[in-house]
């Protein structure tokens, strides 16, 4: 995989298959990235779980945050890192001692480790690096032109609104299938 370049239909795919979702540095600030992406990740109809071992047993909107992967009751689909990359590779190593393993490793804007992408690869994961979830949907969605951003895709389709009827779904059949 080019790790400086992924497909569009790479990115549709992982985040047309992915429901859980585990935010790694999430943060209880409102105006911390983590947090609006952890909302916005919600908000799309993803199971978002919060880890952050400095709150852990707290909430945030709503979610229990746990002190590591590991500690997570539940299957992970994909580990969202926003940590720093040297982090990251620490945290793609817990990801792949899970049982069940986590199908997808992102790690987020300005985060990038060649070597722990690599480890997840060969143990069969999807990896992006360096790229924002909630960004990447916006851009499948038709969301991104809305704030003036360039989403690369030219299309007459009117886009789809997200069942809640409030926001749109990945406009190109992507909606989130609960």
């Amino acid at each position: 995989m080019d790790h400086d370049n992924y497909p569009a239909d790479y990115i549709r795919d992982i985040l047309r298959n992915v429901r859980t979702v585990a935010l790694v540095g999430a943060s209880n600030n409102d105006v911390r990235p983590s947090y609006f992406v952890l909302k916005y990740l919600l908000d799309k109809g993803y199971e978002v779980t919060p880890v952050n071992p400095g709150l852990a047993g707290k909430e945030i909107v709503g979610r229990r945050v746990y002190g590591s992967l590991k500690d997570i009751p539940h299957p992970i689909d994909m580990v969202d890192i926003f940590r720093n990359s040297q982090a990251a590779g620490v945290i793609t190593d817990e990801a792949l001692a899970l049982d069940p393993r986590p199908k997808v490793i992102w790690m987020q804007l300005g985060v990038r480790n060649d070597e722990a992408a690599a480890r997840a690869e060969a143990a069969g994961l999807k990896v992006v690096m360096n790229r924002c979830p909630k960004m990447e949907y916006g851009k499948l969605s038709g969301e991104w032109s809305w704030i003036g951003g360039n989403s690369g895709l030219i299309s007459s389709r009117r886009q789809r609104l997200h069942e809640s009827g409030r926001m749109q779904s990945l406009g190109l059949g992507l909606g989130i299938k609960r």
